[in-house]
């Protein structure tokens, strides 16, 4: 990180991707998948430091939520092999339980819930783009699941539409490791301008 890097509490927002049942709780249809690297990245109690900590320093916080349906993707014509997966598995089916947030991760009162994503960009058919220049902010801070996938794939967008991305590395997982490593080692130094752990972006939070 760089030396005197600070996130300005007015122009700073914490994106929070798939923080769901699907993933996380233990009979969500991905869980067996993840369970091993949530583990053993300590995501959950990651996750919540780096929440807890971005309340109480008043950052922003907005949660992009996976969501399908069986007309998610009528427009398709080329679906991914996961995506057809997903759609006969009824995974992130929309009102099931699966999702819904993981209850220790949920949203406050207050905090920003965007329309669900179906792919891996939480932008694209959703109001991210409008959230963020709604609330001013200008430097986006990913954290979420999965690491090589939504995550990736969202701040690559952010990168391109010219917003300041910075990935917390300790609070992302992915399925296997080599797919986390990926992520972290060589995609996030490329799309992402600081790539941090969650102590050093909270100790970097503060007004401008």
């Amino acid at each position: 990180m760089a030396e005197q890097l600070r996130y300005d509490t007015g122009t700073t927002g914490l994106v929070l991707i798939d923080l769901l049942n699907e993933f996380l709780a233990d009979d969500g249809k991905l869980n067996a998948r993840i369970a091993e690297m949530v583990r053993s990245q300590d995501l959950v109690s990651q996750l919540g430091r780096l929440i807890a900590g971005a309340r109480v320093a008043g950052v922003p916080i907005i949660y992009a939520p996976h969501g399908l349906d069986e007309h998610s993707f009528d427009d398709i014509t080329y679906l991914h092999p996961s995506f057809t997966r997903a759609l006969e598995n009824k995974a992130f089916w929309k009102g099931t339980t699966g999702a819904d947030f993981y209850p220790p991760l949920r949203p406050q009162a207050g905090e920003t819930v965007l329309t669900q994503h179906r792919m891996y960009d939480s932008f694209i058919g959703t109001d991210l783009q409008e959230q963020l220049h709604a609330q001013g902010i200008q430097k986006i801070v990913f954290a979420g699941l999965t690491s090589s996938a939504c995550i990736e794939g969202t701040g690559r967008h952010a990168l391109e539409a010219g917003y300041h991305v910075t990935f917390v590395a300790d609070a992302v997982a992915d399925f296997t490791q080599e797919e986390h490593r990926a992520a972290v080692d060589l995609a996030y130094p490329v799309y992402g301008h600081e790539t941090v752990t969650v102590d050093q972006f909270l100790a970097a939070v503060g007004p401008a």
